[in-house]
């Protein structure tokens, strides 16, 4: 809306509402609007006057309104066309009935009042505050809002337009809204407050008023305290505007309304502090006004209460509280409030005033009186005179004083002090007496009269003096027993000067104690006078000896040390140091203190102290002075000791923790620090003392713990005594004697401590004993089981060993601990047995859940006993070793539990010792140690490991067939393990934790039943009859039985012999020629005769039942004595008759099984066996051949063939005498055949002999053959060669299986190369050159299905054996290595058969053919889909990985042995065949680089990086980086596998080999690239890795002997990472940027190396970029680096990359930088490059120009001072160079000049203009500089040339020294040089060119006429005096009159702008014309014409006097002059119009 619309509707009229017209609709209140419009005006106001008799039935003060709103005059009164006067009478009337109606709105008769009002007087267009005023307290109705929709508030500036949202939805108006818009518009408050008012002033004229207003009050008492709580902050507006209301609220009768105003005056002064005046206002009205309403009397108090707690309640006067007084209930209702809140703000206000009420009235009238003393006091001096009155009070005020003192006493105390000290004159000290005297204690406020102050204050006075006179007053109260003291004061009197620093005051102290100490508490007394003892220090005072001294015959008469003996204690152990000899001067204070306590009676009264005035006077005597401190402590030492120990031991050890208590004590006095050592030294010798006594070990405990603290604290210093020599148990007396000297004479005792407490550990360790009941024989110290004394010794060993491991291990007393260390092994722990029992206390206390020991064993600490474990067992004996490892000892189980540690420095430590004891291998713990000894690293790595490796080890029990030793030896390691367990010496958390680490051993070990046999024939007998009943039985649960049994017995194989032998033959056949023998024979012989003696006691029945139970035979000794009569039996078998029974080939089927598990047994690993074991001869193989030959059930061939496979491994050369045979048979005959039954043996016979056979690769093989490999390629080339035989549907399974039975990992490459061979040799001769394409494709396609037959790896490893095989070839035939003539016909054979591709044997062209042939395969198999899809489906492991990673390398290196080929063959015909070669290579390369996924090429690109060769190394890196540039998307998982090749590629870069030096350079290179592409690609998100990338950068890049190629890579991968670092680069940066700078530093490298230059900006660049708030530090160097490289960028030319770059760094340092870090730094710079890089000036300049350009006006501001400062100096830059090429200043002048008027173009007039004059100042302040003026002239000149008009404003200064300068420079006034220098002409003629220039542009720019007369008068002689000023010769004249003086002439006479100023100018130039040389009439010819031009018509003024001086010119002598004036003339008429050739 437009604001003339919203004035046009401000103006609008409620008559003029568009709804008053509508016809159609009706505004209403109870009906709809459509509806209201149909209802005519009697109806509604019919309904009307029905609502207002009804109200009037309810108050008749309706009744008024009857007459005037409802008559039925007002049915035609239209108020519309009304006067003023009667609408406001109808308004009036209308807001009244409003008011009225309010409290009934929500009644049916009030709505039908208001529905008439509506339609009649539209009350809801012109009485809209007086209705929402009446229905405003129903806000939260829906009746409320039916009202608001009724009226118009749409628009936003009106009043109620913030109801307008809930006119819509019709929900009423939310409370919380109501309150935010009371506190935000106070306007709404204001109404609210205003509505109040109005009503109860209504109401109030009524009778009752109270129901009518509660509705209202109560909204108005919500509403405004919400709002109050609900405002941030309450303004000075809202009080202002509240107090009217509030002063009203106080004021009336209505008791809600008053409530209500209470309410919000409580939340108001919550909420905001308010002026006094303020505060006392509301007192004052509050009080005033609350017994109007008594029965809010309660509130008005809290009210008043509140307001003072929450207000400052001073200067409130006495009014209040006098209305307050009036209340009669008031006392009631304080005691009342008291009891639920704290009324003390209000009694602060109300007892004082209550007091000076009090005491005024009639004592008669006092009520109940609570007071302050003061007050009372006070009081008195008003009634001194009349001491009836005075009476009067005081005999009213005793119980009132009393009762005070005896509740308060220290408050009454505090106060009557203070008063007293300002008690000054006589009569207020009189009344002040009067007033103490009422009370109990008055005495000590009494004046004594010898100090004029009271006894209190006397007592505390700071003249000592006068503390003595007070103690003497007291002692004279005490003895006269006067009144007014009560003894507690007395008492604290005493015992508080007892405590003073004065001597004198303490001696007065105790002859009063003396006199009163029966009434003091004697253990007080006690304390006090020890208490002097602490702090008297006699070594610095020893005057004090007197008051202790006094002292101790106080202290020794206390009755109480005899009856209380703690107190007996504490005193002797607090006066034990003071018997302590700290110094050898027996006449110290010190002295005298010991002798005096050694006399005392306290040496008879306690135990310790017992005979030591006896020793002490004999050791005085004994002893030399020097000495003396020694030997009295020694002796004290001694006695002491003794007297604990001899004294009564229930007391010892309470005097032993008493005695550490003092020593423990921290002080640096000298005595104490004796004391200590001394008291360590008791300790010890009472333990030397004790000796097994009772006690011994918890006092050796205490002594221990008190050393340990000590030697924990002393200082690390080196100690200069050994004690090795010494063997007493005392310190030495030497020692102790320099111990006190050095701490007298104030040195460092520090090496002295050391060594007594050391000495003392010594003596403990020597004195400490085992406990008798010490087990030390028990394999087991358990600490579960030791009774009290030995834990004690235990706990003394383990901390004993703690201390000492620890100071062994580091300081500089280690060498003494280690003395110690052994001391306390050969001590306590001499043999080894027990040493190794502690240890294994040690490494298994930590495991105890109970702590026994009361000792913690730290992971520390077991891993140190641990490594001291395993020093002391590298060091055992082997039989030391060997007890040790016995069952009896613990080590190996403690060390078993140490596995299972969860710190892995304990396991390591554990392994150790482990691997210490390995060597003893007839251990019992022998395999349990070597098994851990192999799994060392998993142990360390894993916790629960070793639970694992028990598992697995016991498992072997039952699984594996180990040997019998083994077994037991295993066996009776778990059986020792378990027996621990079970062990009740060994302790539970050993046992517990073994039982976890064997938690997962499961099974048990069964031991045989008849294993107690001794005698072989019976269990021989037994096996018969068990063989016989499993023969005869019919019943299958027997036959089980037997069979279990049998299987678990252990029997040896020579008895299961005597059971299946045929009884007629003893043994079988051992050879072969026997068996050929035997076969001739049983042709010879009849058939019957050969069966019958055999058959008639052999039952093959038996035979077969006993086989069958071998079959699964585990326990069987010595299975290889079965051999021989198992090949009788398959001979047996194998003869005609026997054959033809029909379980023959079963029974053949178990005889070959059985052969099978024997060699299984004896070779497990199918290697050969020895000949002691099995002879080879024993094992007939042509036996087993004969029975495939023979037999034709496919089982057996099975059974025989795997029988021929073990063997094959066992006795290889056995087998291969028969295979080879065979397979020539197969290729010749078999292969050749289609039959299923053929093919089936091919198959068996291949999977079964040849895998044994290759297993057996290492054996020893017969002469004939060189190894199984030559054998195996023998194999594959008779199928080779037979494959075109074969039917084709047959030789893909033929050629797979036998690879795969081969190993295709190792054969599949050899058949794949001789198929090359024979398509090469063969097919291609056969094959018609028309059809060799197809065929060639048929069989490649058939070799990649051979190869697709088999995996992934062996496809890849066969290609790379390929590979290497080609490259193993010579490069020509001719080539092939070793002379061809000596080649026998032998080897020529051997080649044709073992070689794969003979080279002799064939053509070169072949040769060729076969290489190219091979790689044109890889190539196709590596893109041929059925390898694709095996990649795809193929989990990608690490080894395929690593697979894929060597055929990437075999393939480049390849590829670098055929490009070296190219290289060699480039001139020969062969040339363009190694060019295809090599492409084929580069397309094999790609395809495996195809080949691999993302996930797997970045793997094998890392293994590439590691690779050997530089070029495989470079390329795979090129391979990365181009992956890496192509793809945009990564995975995250493939992003991490990238992150991992950084540390690779850092390797790369940080490697430096000297044979491939140049090579290296390049792959450093490539690898920084590649650093640079991750990063810029991943670094964002993962910026930790490239921390370590931009380390080793700055490394490079901070290397002064680094290749600068490098570096350049270097320095761009710094750029690239800073910037995706960020704020991670921040802590390089000392190392980054002043090796980045120094780079910058060296010209010579970076100019003769484009790149590396450009790589060192850009470097520097982007740090800059990304960090420039972190460059401060290096900000200067940077500076000076950049201002540098501009000057270099000239010679690259303005567009190129590194002068882009340069300009970017400058704009960076330039914009990013703020001013506090830029402009120190370029002042710095200045500095620098002003003297010795002049050039750097300029670029410096610009940087700063630059900066000043971005700077914020404040910044400029606050650095303007800094700026000014700097460019003063900068402007000497002239001044500093007066000696230099002017040019070359005046060009870094000009840089300097611009970057100032930058500056001065962003100030204001206000601070540019001190700027200006202080430059002018300087310009002028040394007259011999006149350089400056030069500098500032120019400046100025520039200066001018921007503000232009604005100039004129600053340069009024500049008009005379111009115009002096301008007579100064004019040679034909002055012949003196300006300039003192050379070249001052030079300089004259710049200066006179500025000051020109400068004046010409202030005339051009004059607009505010500036030029006035004076002005133009001082400037006009000296500027038109300069047409005659020759200076600088004829040349430099006409320039300068042409081109600067001339035009300011013309412009000066512009600025004038005045015609009588013309004149004289005009004049002065004319005058010039007749000057006697030519040139400077030439120039006043100039100068008039260029006048003209600018006068144009007003010069026709100046004409006249012009003419007779142009006419003179016209015949000038000099040719040049007259044609000139002839010029002037004609153009003289063209500008002004006029001829002018007349006149002359």
């Amino acid at each position: 809306m437009t604001s003339l619309a919203e004035q046009l509707k401000r103006l609008a009229l409620p008559q003029t509402d568009p709804s008053l017209l509508n016809r159609s609709e009706a505004a209403s209140l109870l009906f709809d609007c459509k509806e209201a419009a149909a209802i005519d005006r009697d109806t509604f106001f019919a309904i009307g006057c029905t609502g207002l008799e009804e109200l009037m039935g309810i108050d008749p003060s309706f009744e008024v309104f009857q007459s005037s709103l409802f008559s039925s005059m007002s049915k035609g009164l239209e108020r519309s066309v009304q006067t003023k006067a009667v609408n406001q009478q109808l308004n009036q009337n209308i807001s009244l009935f409003l008011i009225h109606l309010s409290p009934y709105f929500m009644l049916k008769p009030a709505q039908k009042c208001l529905e008439w009002l509506i339609h009649r007087f539209h009350i809801h267009l012109y009485n809209q505050d007086s209705l929402i005023g009446c229905v405003l307290p129903y806000h939260e109705t829906k009746l409320f809002v039916r009202v608001i929709q009724l009226l118009n508030i749409k628009s936003p500036t009106h009043k109620w337009h913030w109801l307008d949202p809930i006119r819509k939805p019709g929900v009423p108006l939310a409370r919380g809204t109501l309150i935010t818009h009371c506190y935000k518009d106070l306007d709404f408050m204001d109404f609210i407050c205003r509505l109040v008012a109005k009503s109860v002033k209504v109401f109030s004229e009524c009778t009752s008023n109270s129901a009518q207003l509660r509705v209202l009050l109560a909204f108005y008492a919500s509403t405004i305290v919400s709002a109050l709580g609900a405002a941030e902050k309450i303004t000075d507006s809202i009080v202002s505007m509240l107090l009217p209301y509030i002063q009203k609220g106080l004021k009336s009768s209505v008791q809600d309304y008053r409530a209500a105003t209470y309410m919000i005056i409580c939340q108001m002064t919550v909420k905001v502090t308010v002026d006094s005046s303020l505060v006392h206002s509301l007192m004052l009205q509050i009080s005033k006004t609350l017994p109007k309403v008594p029965s809010l009397a309660r509130e008005g108090v809290a009210c008043l209460n509140l307001l003072l707690q929450t207000q400052k309640g001073d200067n409130l006067g006495k009014k209040p509280f006098n209305y307050l007084c009036r209340s009669p209930e008031l006392v009631t209702l304080l005691q009342s409030l008291s009891e639920s809140y704290d009324i003390s703000p209000l009694l602060r206000y109300l007892l004082p005033h209550l007091i000076c009420s009090i005491v005024k009235c009639d004592a008669g009238k006092l009520v109940c009186v609570f007071t302050i003393p003061l007050k009372l006091i006070s009081y008195g001096t008003e009634i001194e005179s009349d001491p009836t009155k005075m009476a009067a009070v005081s005999q009213k005020l005793l119980p009132l004083i009393r009762l005070l003192e005896r509740k308060y006493p220290k408050a009454l105390d505090s106060v009557l002090e203070e008063h007293l000290k300002s008690a000054m004159n006589q009569t207020n000290q009189n009344i002040f007496h009067q007033f103490i005297s009422l009370s109990l204690s008055c005495g000590k406020y009494k004046i004594l009269e010898d100090s004029d102050t009271s006894l209190l204050l006397s007592l505390n006075h700071p003249q000592p003096a006068v503390r003595v006179l007070a103690l003497q007053h007291l002692k004279d109260v005490i003895e006269t027993s006067k009144e007014g003291f009560d003894q507690s004061f007395i008492e604290e009197a005493i015992l508080g000067r007892l405590k003073d620093d004065n001597r004198d005051v303490v001696m007065s102290a105790f002859s009063a104690l003396e006199i009163f100490r029966k009434h003091i508490n004697p253990e007080v007394v006690v304390s006090s006078l020890l208490s002097i003892f602490q702090r008297a220090d006699l070594s610095k005072d020893g005057k004090w000896y007197t008051v202790l001294e006094r002292a101790i015959q106080i202290l020794v008469k206390e009755e109480i040390l005899k009856e209380k003996k703690e107190l007996l204690d504490e005193a002797v152990m607090q006066l034990l140091p003071f018997m302590v000899i700290t110094n050898a001067n027996s006449k110290s204070s010190e002295w005298k203190m010991a002798i005096c306590l050694s006399e005392s009676d306290l040496c008879s009264l306690h135990p310790l102290l017992k005979d030591w005035p006896e020793v002490l006077q004999e050791a005085i005597k004994s002893s030399k002075s020097a000495e003396l401190a020694g030997v009295v402590n020694k002796k004290m030492i001694l006695l002491f000791s003794k007297n604990m120990t001899s004294g009564d031991s229930s007391l010892l050890l309470q005097m032993v923790d008493d005695l550490i208590l003092v020593a423990e004590m921290e002080s640096e006095s000298v005595r104490q620090k004796v004391t200590a050592h001394v008291i360590g030294s008791m300790l010890v010798q009472c333990c030397c003392n004790l000796q097994m006594k009772e006690k011994y070990f918890s006092v050796a405990l205490r002594v221990f713990h008190f050393l340990d603290e000590k030697i924990q604290n002393l200082r690390e210093t080196p100690s200069n005594w050994s004690f090795e020599m010494i063997k007493e148990s005392l310190v030495p007396v030497g020692l102790l004697t320099t111990y006190i000297e050095k701490l007298n004479s104030d040195r460092s005792v520090d090496a002295e401590e050391a060594a007594i407490f050391v000495f003392l550990l010594r003596s403990f360790i020597n004195e400490l004993k085992p406990p008798p009941s010490f087990p030390k024989e028990e394999t087991w110290w358990n600490p579960e089981s030791l009774n009290q004394d030995c834990k004690d010794y235990l706990h003394l060993l383990l901390g004993l060993f703690d201390l000492l491991v620890c100071g062994a291990s580091e300081g500089s007393n280690a060498v003494q601990y280690r003395a110690l260390m052994n001391l306390l092994f050969k001590v306590h722990l001499k043999d080894t047995e027990v040493l190794f029992k502690f240890l294994s206390v040690l490494w298994t206390y930590s495991f105890s859940l109970s702590n026994h020991l009361n000792y913690e064993v730290s992971a520390m600490l077991q891993t140190r006993a641990l490594y001291i474990g395993y020093a002391v067992l590298v060091s055992q004996t082997n039989q030391k070793k060997k007890l040790l490892l016995s069952p009896s000892s613990p080590v190996v189980i403690s060390l078993l539990i140490n596995l299972g540690s969860p710190v892995s420095e304990v396991r390591r430590a554990a392994l150790n010792c482990f691997h210490s004891l390995s060597s003893m291998k007839e251990s019992l713990f022998h395999p349990v140690l070597q098994h851990v000894g192999q799994k060392t690293e998993e142990i360390i790595s894993d916790p629960t490991y070793i639970t694992q490796i028990m598992a697995i080890l016991f498992e072997e029990l039952q699984t594996q067939a180990k040997q019998k030793s083994q077994k037991k030896k295993l066996t009776e390691a778990l059986e020792s393990v378990v027996d621990c367990v079970q062990s009740p010496i060994c302790p539970s958390y050993v046992a517990r934790n073994l039982m976890k680490i064997l938690h997962e051993v499961h099974g048990e070990i069964t031991k045989p039943f008849f294993a107690a046999l001794s005698d072989g024939r019976v269990q021989q007998k037994l096996l018969k009859v068990l063989f016989d009943l499993l023969l005869n039985c019919k019943n299958p649960l027997c036959a089980q039985t037997i069979s279990s049994v049998f299987k678990g017995i252990s029997v040896c194989a020579e008895q299961i012999v005597t059971e299946i032998e045929p009884p007629e033959k003893t043994k079988s056949l051992a050879t072969v020629q026997q068996t050929r023998r035997q076969k001739m024979q049983q042709q010879k012989k009849p058939p019957d005769a050969e069966l019958a003696p055999e058959t008639s006691n052999f039952s093959w029945q038996r035979v077969m039942l006993v086989l069958e139970l071998l079959q699964h035979k585990k326990k069987l000794k010595r299975p290889q004595a079965l051999v021989p009569v198992l090949f009788n039996l398959l001979s047996r078998c194998l003869e005609p008759l026997a054959s033809e029974e029909e379980n023959m080939e079963y029974t053949k089927q178990l005889i070959l099984s059985c052969l099978l598990n024997i060699c299984q047994k004896l070779s497990p690993d199918g290697s050969k066996i020895p000949a002691d074991v099995l002879d080879k001869e024993k094992f007939n193989v042509e036996l087993i051949v004969q029975c495939i030959r023979i037999s034709k059930m496919p089982q057996t061939h099975h059974h025989a063939l795997l029988l021929l496979g073990a063997v094959a491994g066992m006795f290889p050369d056995k087998v291969l005498h028969n295979i080879m045979p065979i397979f020539t048979f197969m290729g010749a005959n078999v292969l050749r055949l289609d039959d299923t039954y053929t093919f089936q043996v091919i198959n068996k016979t291949v999977q079964m002999v040849i895998p044994a056979l290759i297993q057996a690769e290492d054996s020893d093989l017969s002469e004939s053959s060189r190894g199984v490999e030559e054998v195996v390629i023998k194999i594959i080339r008779v199928f080779v060669d037979a494959l075109p035989h074969v039917p084709e549907h047959r030789r893909l399974p033929i050629l797979a299986q036998l690879i795969t039975t081969v190993g295709g990992d190792r054969f599949l490459w050899v058949l794949l190369v001789l198929l090359f061979e024979q398509y090469v040799t063969k097919t291609v001769t056969v094959t018609a050159s028309t059809d060799k394409d197809a065929v060639l494709e048929a069989d490649t396609e058939f070799w990649i299905s051979i190869c697709c037959e088999f995996s992934v790896h062996c496809q890849f490893q066969s290609m790379m054996k390929i590979i290497q095989y080609l490259t193993e070839l010579p490069e020509n035939k001719e080539d092939d290595p070793g002379p061809k003539k000596s080649r026998t016909c032998k080897t020529k054979l051997k080649n044709q058969d073992g070689q794969l591709f003979n080279v002799e044997a064939h053509s070169d062209k072949q040769f060729r053919h076969f290489k190219y042939l091979s790689v044109s395969f890889m190539s196709q198999l590596l893109s041929s889909q059925s390898l694709v899809e095996k990649v795809v489906e193929c989990e990608e492991t690490e080894e395929l990985q690593k697979l894929e990673q060597r055929l990437l390398e075999d393939v480049l290196h390849y590829i670098n042995t055929v490009a070296s080929s190219v290289e060699g063959n480039a001139d020969k015909p062969t040339a363009k065949f190694w060019r295809v070669l090599l492409n084929k290579s580069y397309d094999m390369l790609d395809k495996v680089n195809a080949l691999l996924p993302t996930e797997t090429f970045i793997p094998v690109i890392r293994g590439l990086m590691t690779n050997q060769l530089p070029s495989v190394r470079r390329k795979a890196m090129d391979l990365l980086n181009n992956k890496v540039q192509q793809r945009t998307k990564w995975q995250k998982s493939q992003v991490r596998q990238l992150l991992e090749l950084v540390p690779e590629l850092i390797a790369i870069v940080q490697c430096k080999r000297k044979d491939e030096e140049e090579e290296q350079v390049i792959n450093r290179q490539t690898a920084l690239f590649s650093l640079k592409l991750l990063c810029k690609g991943f670094g964002t998100e993962n910026p930790l890795p490239f921390v370590r990338v931009l380390k080793t950068a700055i490394d490079l890049v901070s290397s002064e002997k680094e290749e600068k190629n490098v570096m350049g890579s270097a320095l761009l991968c710094i750029a690239e990472v800073t910037c995706t670092l960020k704020a991670q680069a921040i802590p390089q940066l000392p190392r980054l940027m002043p090796a980045l700078l120094k780079t910058l530093q060296n010209k010579k490298e970076l100019i003769s190396n484009e790149i590396y230059l450009l790589s060192a900006v850009t470097a520097l660049l982007k740090v800059a970029e990304t960090l420039p708030h972190f460059l401060s530090p290096y900000l200067t160097d940077c500076l000076l680096q950049v201002v540098r490289l501009e000057k270099m960028m000239v010679e690259f030319g303005p567009s190129s990359q590194i002068s882009l770059r340069v300009t970017s760094l400058k704009t960076i340092l330039a914009t990013k930088l703020a001013p506090r870090i830029l402009l120190p730094a370029v002042t710095k710079c200045y500095s620098e490059v002003v003297n010795t890089r002049k050039n750097c000036v300029g670029p410096l300049m610009n940087v700063l120009k630059e900066h000043i350009t971005v700077m914020e006006k404040d910044n400029l501001i606050s650095h303007q001072v800094e700026l000014t400062a700097f460019f003063v100096k900068a402007l000497d830059y002239r001044t500093e160079h007066a000696q230099d090429d002017l040019d070359k200043v005046g060009r870094t002048e000009t840089y300097i000049i611009d970057c100032l008027i930058s500056m001065v173009m962003k100030l204001s007039e206000t601070s540019f203009r001190p700027l200006f004059f202080k430059l002018f100042d300087w310009s002028k302040t040394e007259s011999a500089l006149k350089d400056r003026l030069l500098t500032f002239h120019r400046l100025a000149d520039c200066i001018a040339d921007k503000l232009k008009g604005l100039f004129t404003l600053f340069a009024g200064h500049l008009v005379k020294p111009f115009a002096e300068t301008l007579n100064q420079l004019n040679v034909s006034k002055t012949d003196e040089a300006f300039f003192d220098s050379e070249n001052s002409t030079e300089k004259s003629c710049l200066l006179l060119q500025f000051t020109v220039d400068c004046l010409h542009k202030l005339f051009l720019f004059d607009t505010q006429k500036f030029l006035s007369k004076e002005r133009a008068e001082t400037l006009m002689t000296p500027l038109v005096d300069q047409l005659e000023n020759m200076l600088g010769g004829d040349e430099k004249f006409q320039e300068r009159v042409t081109a600067h003086l001339v035009p300011c002439i013309a412009q000066f006479s512009v600025a004038m702008a005045d015609d009588s100023l013309w004149k004289p100018l005009n004049y002065h130039i004319l005058l010039k014309m007749r000057h006697t040389s030519s040139k400077v009439r030439f120039a006043a010819l100039l100068a008039l014409l260029e006048v003209a031009e600018k006068l144009k018509e007003n010069y026709l003024v100046l004409l006249p006097e012009s003419i007779p001086f142009l006419a003179e010119l016209m015949e000038d002598e000099c040719e040049e002059v007259e044609q000139q004036c002839q010029k002037t003339i004609q153009q003289l008429e063209v500008i002004l119009g006029e001829p002018l050739q007349s006149y002359f």
